[in-house]
């Protein structure tokens, strides 16, 4: 019987050590048996909201408070498309609520508010996306790939970018260097 992970935090444990998903953790939008979506809520981009704005025709203006929050790497899949992971708020051409606190838009409308205080309360703007075809995340997952936990707000919102990871971490109440990267298959 297949169990979605669908609004859980993916935890990338010391075996991806290396690799493109290195440390990271991933917001999982969607998780069918058809595959899984993802956000990587910790990976920089390399600029700043005010940047990707001034690189945007129809984007709103950025206040000061705004200007410097940085924009995430989402994953290595399409890396041209923008995904803004944020607090609810409607309104916007292209949004899919995701749990009660939580939505998901890719429609540019959003962007003539995201940087000042006519946008969502909280919001994380990505570049790309993180996805898994049927099975490839379960495997992932029994190789001990990744770990995962309930998605939790503060985390995903509140939480400093360079401290997402061990905080999501703490929210296991693990020690994950003491994990064995080797699965154990009884």
């Amino acid at each position: 019987m297949h169990k979605s992970l669908q609004n859980h935090l993916l935890i990338a444990t010391p075996s991806l050590e290396g690799s493109y998903f290195s440390r990271s953790v991933a917001y999982i939008i969607e998780h069918t048996e058809e595959g899984a979506m993802g956000i990587v809520v910790n990976q920089l981009a390399g600029m700043t909201l005010e940047e990707l704005m001034g690189m945007t025709e129809t984007a709103g203006p950025v206040d000061h408070f705004h200007a410097n929050n940085p924009v995430m790497m989402g994953g290595p899949v399409s890396r041209d498309r923008g995904f803004i992971l944020h607090s609810t708020q409607i309104g916007w051409s292209s949004s899919m609520k995701l749990d009660s606190e939580i939505m998901i838009t890719t429609s540019k409308d959003i962007l003539d508010v995201i940087g000042n205080d006519q946008g969502p309360e909280d919001s994380i703007i990505a570049l790309g996306y993180s996805g898994w075809s049927a099975g490839q995340l379960e495997k992932e997952l029994e190789d001990n790939s990744w770990l995962t936990v309930e998605a939790d707000k503060n985390i995903l919102f509140k939480v400093p970018v360079e401290n997402k990871w061990q905080a999501a971490i703490d929210k296991l109440g693990i020690d994950i260097w003491r994990l064995s990267p080797y699965a154990g298959h009884a």
